[in-house]
């Protein structure tokens, strides 16, 4: 498999092309939620990759890619550093804030030469690439976010959900994907259309396998009162052109989360697709697809040379 340091950590990454006409593919890149990867987004960056070269990768700590570097991987960096900086950068400890996972994403571009690309995220995902739109703006050009939005701050249940994430995170055995329909129980409360049995057992196997200290890190900090206060900022100061995807029954991140996070910015658009929940993506393809190329063919730019 495919692997790529980035600062530090071997991240698992993989292009997904077709031929074209044209010598140059412009490039979209996609980033999965908690405790997911990649391999969900497989289907849509087949049909996409019509139009895109589509770069799928799963972020630090989850999926196949690693949470932490070993110390070959740490000296790997160090030595591929041109600055004192990038030195410091490759061994100090990185931690799970957000922020940080969209530095990761830069540093993944940097390392593969990509200057500007598309950027299609999810959940968690949408969260980073919202961040990483306001901190390289100058990277993107357009910005797909799906199943994102704003909330307000309540301490109670705030601690709650922490409490009971804490004991999901450590309650993880791995005979757990033997269990008939075990499947079927765990994607119940992400959906609201079926989605097939191969991606609900795929979905349970990224949740077993996820990285004790990033699974758990980032529910502090994805679901966080410092969260609820900085994510409408960012929103509301959107450069980007960018188009939020909501599902109409999603209990994650309910629709008018979504749509009160949307009107805070004039560069985005925002569409509910009816009988979905946390996986629009993957409930309802050809719906999910056409909003997508819509919004894309806006404007859509030529293609050139990264």
């Amino acid at each position: 498999m495919p692997y790529i340091n980035v600062r530090g950590v071997e991240h698992y990454y993989e292009w997904v092309k077709k031929p074209s006409g044209s010598l140059v593919k412009p490039v979209m890149v996609f980033m999965h939620g908690w405790a997911g990867s990649a391999r969900y987004w497989q289907n849509t960056a087949d049909v996409l990759s019509e139009q895109f070269d589509c770069l799928l990768y799963d972020l630090r700590g989850f999926g196949r890619s690693r949470g932490k570097p070993t110390i070959a991987q740490a000296s790997e960096a160090v030595a591929e550093s041109d600055s004192l900086q990038e030195e410091s950068e490759a061994i100090r400890e990185l931690t799970y804030e957000l922020e940080e996972y969209a530095d990761d994403l830069a540093a993944l571009l940097d390392r593969l030469h990509i200057q500007r690309a598309y950027i299609h995220a999810h959940s968690m995902g949408a969260s980073v690439a919202t961040l990483f739109f306001n901190r390289y703006p100058q990277r993107v050009e357009r910005g797909i976010l799906t199943c994102s939005g704003i909330f307000e701050y309540d301490e109670k249940s705030f601690s709650a959900f922490h409490k009971f994430g804490g004991y999901v995170v450590k309650f993880r055995p791995k005979w757990l994907s033997k269990i008939p329909f075990v499947d079927r129980m765990f994607m119940a409360r992400f959906l609201y259309s079926s989605i097939p049995h191969s991606e609900r057992q795929a979905f349970l196997q990224d949740f077993l396998e996820a990285d004790y200290d990033a699974a758990l890190g980032t529910i502090f900090t994805s679901v966080s009162k410092a969260q609820a206060e900085v994510m409408p900022q960012e929103f509301a100061k959107l450069t980007v052109p960018t188009l939020l995807v909501a599902g109409e029954y999603d209990k994650i991140i309910p629709a008018e989360m979504g749509r009160q996070a949307a009107a805070l910015s004039d560069k985005v658009e925002f569409v509910m697709i009816p009988n979905t929940a946390h996986f629009p993506m993957l409930e309802d393809v050809p719906t999910y697809l056409q909003r997508v190329q819509e919004f894309l063919q806006i404007n859509m730019p030529k293609p050139q040379a990264g």
